[in-house]
């Protein structure tokens, strides 16, 4: 990836503190800052801003992520830079850095924004791609955690439309999923056994198009269905319905095949439903289906800093005042 050589500059600007909005930085200083970076570079003694600017074009050229994601360390340089524990006293909230740094981004195409942790991340403009390796597995922080246990309450309450519409359509969107359409509930006739279809642009500009069949609580196989349950045969009818029918994608004005499905449930998907709907299908259709139950949803969400659900926020905002003697 590269950056034209006047916003490389601006970056630059910002980083040695050649821009106003940000504190100057001579020769030891920026070799400090980007220890603090983890990274070795050293200052040589050249023209700082050119010195800088070459380095942040190396860190570019680091591999991508995932499509219009920026590398992971280019990212965390800037995150290090817009720390807001470094806010000087005429900028405490460091908006007005946040806007300069936003005008050489800008006209790359991307923004940079604080989120819930007062951290910095980089979208995408134009596909709201988040640049940042999202590890579902890693250690989660105290308000991360709190998050999550207010998004499992939301799961527990929510109905299916909701679980699609608050829950999984911006999961997707910040994942890098675009072109996002929700069949709905309201006319069975017309899902086909998919609630929501969408593409995936591979770096190569290659698309692949994507199905996804959710379901509230529990995909189990056991012979009797609870309420709250739903069996996995009635899930292997649906997946059969929408890898064989057709969409159509007003963008390329064509109708195309489902490649790969989604099976998403907002309680569990057993062991015994996984090996089941696996012995059902053939192994073409097999490498198609993949499956997402609460725990996937609950940790992606948490490492993509999605805004929770309104419903979920407000009953936040109703316990913290709660807590709050009179």
């Amino acid at each position: 990836m590269n950056f034209k050589p006047r916003n490389l500059r601006a970056l630059a600007e910002c980083v040695i503190g050649d821009n106003d909005s940000f504190p100057y930085r001579s020769s030891s200083y920026i070799t400090q800052f980007f220890e603090e970076c983890d990274l070795d570079f050293a200052h040589d003694g050249s023209t700082r801003w050119a010195w800088t600017a070459d380095r942040l074009a190396e860190l570019l050229q680091e591999p991508q992520p995932k499509a219009y994601a920026l590398p992971e360390m280019f990212v965390h340089v800037l995150r290090t830079l817009m720390m807001k524990e470094d806010a000087p006293d005429d900028d405490p909230d460091r908006s007005r850095a946040l806007e300069e740094l936003n005008k050489p981004l800008g006209r790359e195409g991307y923004e940079a924004f604080y989120g819930e942790d007062n951290l910095l991340y980089v979208r995408h403009i134009g596909t709201k791609t988040l640049s940042v390796a999202t590890n579902p597995h890693r250690p989660f922080t105290p308000q991360e955690i709190k998050r999550r246990e207010q998004l499992i309450e939301y799961l527990e309450s929510c109905s299916e439309d909701e679980l699609i519409e608050e829950v999984l359509l911006p999961l997707f969107r910040q994942l890098g999923f675009h072109r996002i359409t929700a069949a709905g509930h309201k006319d069975k006739a017309l899902e086909y056994g998919k609630d929501v279809w969408m593409r995936y642009a591979l770096p190569t500009q290659h698309v692949l198009y994507f199905g996804i069949q959710a379901k509230k609580g529990k995909l189990d196989a056991s012979g009797a269905t609870k309420a709250s349950n739903v069996n996995i045969a009635e899930i292997h009818n649906q997946v059969l319905m929408m890898l064989g029918h057709e969409i159509f994608d007003p963008e390329t004005n064509k109708k195309v095949l489902i490649d790969h499905a989604f099976i998403v449930a907002g309680g569990e998907i057993t062991k015994q439903a996984r090996n089941w709907l696996g012995g059902k299908l053939d192994s073409t259709k097999r490498s198609q289906i993949m499956f997402m139950d609460r725990e996937d949803i609950l940790n992606l969400y948490t490492v993509s800093n999605i805004p929770l659900p309104r419903k979920a926020d407000s009953a936040a905002l109703d316990d913290f005042d709660d807590d709050i003697p009179f």
